[in-house]
């Protein structure tokens, strides 16, 4: 295989975006992934001969979605190991070790170097570090004493495609670095990554945000990119105003905490919730990818087309099977893209339409008469074996998730996060989450609902938090099964004390007493009292009782079932400020009231009716909004981008540049510290109502709520199996 081409940013102006679903343009980011490729490639290549690669096991699933075990060897790779503890046996002359610079990894290879030394073992050891050298690094391996043995070089991994218009950083520890350990080397990785953005595609016109993080983000951005462009004009596109980006968003995950410890309620949350998806990959049963037989009178070849969420097929025989891999992409599985976003209740009614779609279009292989219509037909099988493989997977990964959210902790669970989220009897809610306990519940599920609870109401009584926290720690024998008994002695106890504290201490203070030590410093009481009550009425994030379902699908809070999250409100303060009030979308028979400063898509302004679909808004930051976005702790962040050494004052947003009918402009938005499923699809919904705006979503990693608890816990998902990697 060849190398990945090169990607100047001269050929970027037309083939920089690709139409939508709806036909509006995309901007094409697979140019990141071909960046990554390169500078992979060119890592390897600088290294002479054969060697062998010993790879940081976190590392794994992030090079899966950039590049192939066929491009390494092609590039001289023979072997492969994860980085671990013990001997390493290399049966090429060069080792290189690719891992992020984390002490833990230098010790591994500063000993391994050492052992060889003492063997009498030669060989050529290369360091590249993910995504830059560490000084800190290099002062762990003089101080072993290896540091003359190795050459230190980088791998700049930044953004990485894993959807069409979703980027990421991969960094599944970016939350806990920032707010637990407070190591804001995250920060400069993302400026770094950003500004990458910007030398393919011009400078942001303007830079909006909000939380502390955000700020400082912020202000690295726009004095590194003022660098930048006084040091390589020529090779980039920073010296000029972005012709695709009208704006960049940054939000730091502290602003909401709400959301990514609700249970997300669509398909694709849904699975990371309940099987989990590692890297866009997911591990399901092999039968389930295995390749369709010939076509039945049913697509699914054991009867009639059945909606999963309403099957009461046992999922058992699933769950016991071998697992495999399956990368859950809209690229290769069409189907997955209609289905991702919806709420669950939705999807088995959307499976049951393309089964029995599938059906029809096989039943069309009996119609066919002539030689004509039978060749017509065989080249129409493929596609249709395509679909009837991805309806196989689905449908079985729907059955496998039913019996999941039909277990009385999960709805017990979405029961207390519902009344929490409307101030329902706060301390009847807290006793359910006792009682949840006392029956062994998962220790990730009572975390979250204890956290949820401290944010929404400013903290826990403290006897009552004190008490919750000694049932935690204490296994008690009150009152429970033998069965239960032995689930808490296996999932409680005081190994979660580290955990408690660090949920507890600042500055995330995610789980706090109410009052609050008289001690506790002004800065840490101000961040402590986040106004949930006066946001749920400013920015409508409650629709109450929604009926039927297809009303609710019209608003940003079908992702949770009736919650509009904090986070895609606040980017609707930005880029569709009308939504925030009222509902855009409503019925597609009726007719909505429009600003008067909204343009419509026929391009007429005023106050008045209009179809759904309106025309976006220019940016102008925080406007109509600013008190409630300064109710919210943290700095407020509205940035007005300059060219230096430019003529104007400011660069214009390209929305101020465009006439009605023109093409479209994308928005980004960057989540620091992590954004859920549910937000990427909820800013999809918002996407779809605007004419002539998409948004870029890019984030330092993809998150939930029980991958936050398991990264603050230190509770690594990496890779796991033997040395050998499979090269």
């Amino acid at each position: 295989m060849a190398a990945a081409p090169s990607t100047s940013t001269s050929t970027l102006d037309d083939s920089a975006s690709r139409p939508s679903q709806d036909g509006e343009q995309l901007l094409d980011v697979s140019v990141l992934k071909d960046i990554a490729r390169k500078d992979l490639v060119d890592a390897l290549n600088s290294v002479n001969g054969a060697k062998t690669l010993v790879l940081d096991p976190s590392l794994a699933g992030p090079l899966s979605l950039v590049t192939e075990v066929t491009l390494l060897k092609h590039h001289g790779v023979d072997k492969m190991f994860w980085l671990e503890p013990g001997p390493l046996s290399a049966t090429s002359p060069n080792i290189i070790y690719l891992c992020r610079p984390m002490i833990k990894w230098i010790k591994i290879i500063a000993d391994q170097i050492k052992r060889h030394a003492r063997e009498g073992q030669s060989y050529t050891y290369t360091l590249l570090l993910v995504p830059r050298i560490s000084t800190l690094v290099k002062r762990i391996l003089e101080e072993e004493g290896v540091l003359g043995d190795v050459t230190v070089s980088a791998y700049n991994l930044q953004f990485i495609p894993i959807a069409e218009d979703v980027i990421s950083l991969e960094n599944d520890n970016a939350f806990k670095e920032l707010w637990v350990d407070g190591d804001e080397t995250v920060i400069f990785d993302s400026a770094q990554a950003l500004i990458t953005l910007e030398k393919l595609f011009g400078l942001f016109p303007r830079i909006v945000g909000k939380g502390d993080y955000a700020a400082r983000l912020a202000t690295l951005l726009t004095r590194h990119t003022s660098t930048s462009i006084s040091d390589n004009s020529s090779n980039n596109l920073l010296g000029q105003a972005s012709e695709k980006f009208d704006s960049l968003i940054i939000l730091d995950r502290r602003v909401d905490m709400i959301t990514p410890l609700l249970t997300q309620l669509t398909y694709e949350g849904l699975i990371d919730e309940l099987v989990g998806i590692k890297n866009s990959h997911v591990e399901v049963p092999a039968s389930l990818l295995a390749t369709p037989a010939a076509p039945n009178a049913t697509p699914s070849g054991s009867g009639p087309p059945t909606d999963p969420t309403t099957s009461t097929a046992p999922a058992s025989s699933l769950m016991k099977e071998k697992k495999k891999k399956y990368h859950l992409t809209s690229t290769i599985d069409p189907l997955f893209a209609e289905l991702r976003d919806l709420n669950f209740s939705s999807v088995g009614k959307k499976l049951n339409q393309v089964a029995r779609r599938l059906d029809e279009d096989y039943k069309g292989r009996h119609q066919a008469k002539t030689v004509a219509q039978l060749r017509d037909f065989v080249g129409k099988l493929g596609g249709l074996q395509t679909e009837h493989q991805s309806l196989r997977l689905h449908t079985g990964l729907s059955e496998m998730i039913v019996p999941m959210t039909r277990t009385e902790e999960f709805n017990k669970s979405l029961e207390i996060q519902q009344n929490l989220l409307a101030s329902y009897d706060v301390n009847r809610q807290i006793s359910a989450i006792e009682d949840l306990i006392n029956q062994g519940a998962d220790m990730q599920t009572i975390l979250r609902l204890l956290c949820l609870a401290s944010i929404i109401t400013g903290g826990i009584k403290t006897k009552t938090l004190d008490i919750i926290k000694r049932e935690i720690l204490q296994v008690s024998f009150v009152a429970v099964t033998a069965s239960s008994l032995l689930k808490m002695i296996q999932s409680y106890g005081y190994n979660y004390l580290p955990l408690l504290l660090s949920l507890s201490s600042p500055p995330l203070s995610a789980l706090v007493p109410n009052p609050l030590p008289a001690s506790t410093p002004p800065s840490i009481v101000t961040a402590s009292k986040y106004p949930y009550t006066s946001l749920r009425k400013s920015l409508r994030l409650l629709i109450e009782d929604p009926d039927p379902m297809e009303e609710l699908e019209n608003d940003i809070s079908y992702v949770y079932s009736g919650y509009a999250p904090i986070s895609v409100r606040l980017i609707q303060c930005v880029a569709q400020k009308g939504g925030v009030l009222s509902n855009p979308a409503g019925d597609k028979d009726k007719k909505i009231n429009i600003p008067a400063d909204t343009e419509t898509s026929g391009g007429a302004k005023g106050k008045g009716v209009a179809d759904a679909k309106v025309r976006a808004h220019p940016i102008v930051g925080w406007k109509g909004f600013e008190d409630v976005v300064a109710s919210i702790p943290g700095e407020t962040v509205d940035i007005v981008q300059k060219i230096p050494g430019s003529s104007e004052s400011h660069v214009p947003a390209v929305s101020n540049l465009l006439l009605p009918g023109e093409q479209s402009s994308t928005t980004s938005v960057f989540f620091l510290g992590g954004c859920t499923y549910t937000e990427v699809a909820a800013l999809r919904w918002v996407g779809r109502q605007n004419k002539g705006r998409k948004f870029l979503i890019a984030t330092t990693g993809i998150i939930s709520g029980s991958s936050m608890i398991d990264s603050i816990a230190g509770i690594g998902g990496t890779t796991s199996g033997s040395r050998d990697a499979g090269l």
